[in-house]
């Protein structure tokens, strides 16, 4: 998780809370294009194939509580 910004790890969080593109925009007050950036270079960087197995991370590393 180190290698992901700080505005990366905000939308990984919005990931692993279950949240949709343009929910986790508005919450950040970014465009959904924008987070659908982030989402992309998170799943590289993350080294995951998809948005769940993102948000199962967000979860194991305690960024997510629920």
């Amino acid at each position: 998780m180190r290698s992901l910004t700080e505005r990366e790890t905000e939308v990984l969080t919005g990931l692993g809370e279950g949240l949709s593109n343009a929910r986790i925009a508005a919450r950040l007050s970014l465009s959904e294009a924008t987070v659908k950036s982030h989402v992309s270079r998170m799943l590289v960087k993350l080294e995951v194939e998809n948005r769940t197995q993102a948000g199962l991370l967000a979860y194991d590393a305690g960024l997510v509580t629920r």
